[in-house]
């Protein structure tokens, strides 16, 4: 089982959390403050992270993008109720999943294992197809590698599974919900900015000119498809 890292100022919640994550088999780690997270994640290389929001001495979302930028981690955060503009930075930055406080501890958990289930299930270990090159783009489910004209692109592991089930599925069009169904895999707290942040993050990463997209295209009143045959 992978080792969790929690990050929350709150000690009970801290508490509470290592808990029930102990009760389900995990080895867990717990930080106080944004510092101390940063410390321990490059001291342990957890295999995810639950990072509050609001965090003493560095934010939770400067953690979320230190962590990113130096290994990329499934993120779980956790956010109140009103920090919606956090929260959609927060999953530009790479965070997988958020849940909004107050929560059930046994929902928090079933979102972490769903989670790793995505990173370390079927369509992270490769099995869900074969290389895709459509021009310059080249996606690898075997290595979840993406390179553009040659050059490494750098993603997060839900930007991957994102572009790699457009991708497999050329000129479909799906919607917000389909998306987060086929990619998160579970009954997401629903928030179409998650696909629409994810979207953009990517387009950024693989168009020679975001505005004008040729792979990730918006079918307007729909979803997105994937442009091209692989």
């Amino acid at each position: 089982m992978p080792t969790i890292l929690v990050v929350d100022d709150d000690p009970h919640i801290r508490e509470v959390v290592e808990l029930y994550l102990r009760r389900d088999g995990y080895d867990v780690l717990a930080a106080a403050d944004g510092d101390e997270a940063l410390r321990l994640n490059r001291q342990h290389r957890p295999g995810l992270v639950v990072l509050d929001l609001m965090l003493p001495k560095v934010s939770g979302v400067e953690v979320c993008r230190q962590i990113q930028a130096e290994r990329p981690v499934p993120v779980v955060m956790l956010t109140a109720r009103g920090d919606e503009e956090d929260r959609i930075i927060g999953l530009g930055l790479g965070a997988d999943d958020y849940v909004v406080k107050p929560f059930s501890p046994r929902e928090l958990v079933a979102r972490v294992a769903a989670v790793l289930r995505r990173v370390t299930g079927p369509m992270a270990a490769g099995s869900e197809g074969r290389r895709i090159e459509v021009g310059a783009l080249h996606v690898d489910p075997d290595t979840r590698e993406v390179s553009v004209g040659g050059e490494a692109v750098a993603l997060t592991g839900r930007e991957f599974d994102l572009l790699h089930f457009l991708a497999s599925h050329p000129n479909r069009v799906f919607t917000r919900d389909q998306l987060m169904d086929a990619v998160w895999g579970y009954t997401f707290a629903a928030d179409p900015s998650t696909v629409t942040v994810h979207v953009r993050r990517l387009r950024e990463k693989i168009e020679a000119d975001p505005a004008r997209p040729r792979y990730l295209l918006t079918v307007w009143g729909v979803g997105y498809r994937f442009g091209g045959e692989p």
